[in-house]
């Protein structure tokens, strides 16, 4: 019986984005989001200036807390591209890291990687000798490259050893089935199954095992796994951080783990950008049978496929 049938309806989530591509203080927004400048102004800010805005950068890390009754639990998917755009934004936004459960690490990429110490450190200075859960999957910790035109491999930096994050105060769980975490408040996702004929991971993705391995082809990021929270009266709300298994993939997946459960909203990276912009068509095709009820691309999503899906997608937005 998969893992998803134990997961528990909770009252709120709240959502803090700390890390994204971009920021966006201007446009309107619906009643139940709060940009950047409202919550500091909302903080008691004196005034606007550089100093009181967080950074925009390539990469994702939101901060999940979800509520059940008086309690909550907090959870972080990723932690963005490096530890000085975590470190500063999540103190602009107030982020509570003392309340801190648990880390997801989506996938076994640099700007979703980069700043796991840093979050880990931010969760022991506010509450010492704590030790931290970080759920990852094992092939996360290969070393990935991007073959370029030229054929030359361009190397990612590597996600953190189990060993480096053991020592910032992280108790690993690296495994390839799906979790439950947070009191079953909470659905962490084993292996996506790839089902459609059209969306094909990073045709250029390499791999090696080994600092003298060979390079082998890696399309099809096993590594990626997604979250899902339920909330009680509207449904799923589900975390597809890149969504390098295709967005189609992931709903696919979603549902038959949590079948008769509709889901309410899908919040971000879509990886249409690109070359993979001429799949556009085909996924928002593919996507209007899930009834989805809010979509919010985030992380990568390209502004083509962005405006691609606010014109096309049929959703309340």
């Amino acid at each position: 019986m998969s893992r998803a049938k134990s997961l528990e309806p909770v009252d709120g989530v709240t959502v803090e984005v700390l890390v994204d591509n971009v920021s966006d203080s201007l446009s309107s927004t619906p009643s139940f989001v709060e940009t950047e400048m409202a919550a500091r102004w909302r903080s008691g800010e004196g005034e606007m200036s550089g100093a009181c805005l967080c950074s925009a950068a390539h990469g994702l890390s939101f901060l999940i807390t979800a509520k059940r009754g008086a309690r909550s639990h907090t959870v972080l998917f990723d932690a963005g591209p490096g530890p000085d755009v975590l470190r500063r934004n999540a103190a602009l936004l107030g982020a509570d890291f003392r309340s801190l459960d648990a880390i997801v690490l989506s996938h076994g990429h640099w700007d979703h990687a980069g700043g796991l110490l840093a979050a880990l450190d931010l969760a022991r200075e506010a509450r010492p000798s704590r030790r931290i859960p970080v759920h990852v999957h094992p092939d996360a910790f290969y070393h990935r490259a991007l073959r370029g035109p030229d054929g030359r491999m361009r190397p990612f930096a590597d996600v953190p050893k189990v060993e480096e994050l053991a020592r910032h105060g992280a108790e690993v769980h690296a495994s390839r089935v799906a979790e439950s975490l947070l009191q079953s408040a909470c659905h962490v996702s084993g292996e996506i199954p790839r089902v459609t004929t059209f969306e094909r991971g990073m045709p250029s993705q390499f791999r090696r095992k080994s600092d003298d391995g060979a390079w082998e082809p890696d399309p099809l990021l096993h590594d990626e796994r997604w979250l899902v929270l339920h909330v009680a009266g509207l449904g799923l709300l589900l975390f597809s951080a890149c969504s390098h298994a295709g967005i189609v993939n992931v709903l696919t997946h979603a549902r038959a783990e949590l079948p008769g459960t509709a889901i309410h909203c899908v919040l971000g990276g879509l990886h249409l950008a690109g070359e993979n912009e001429k799949l556009i068509g085909q996924t928002v095709a593919a996507m209007r049978r899930f009834q989805i009820g809010k979509l919010a691309p985030g992380h990568a999503p390209g502004s083509a496929p962005s405006t691609h899906f606010a014109n096309r997608l049929a959703t309340r937005w």
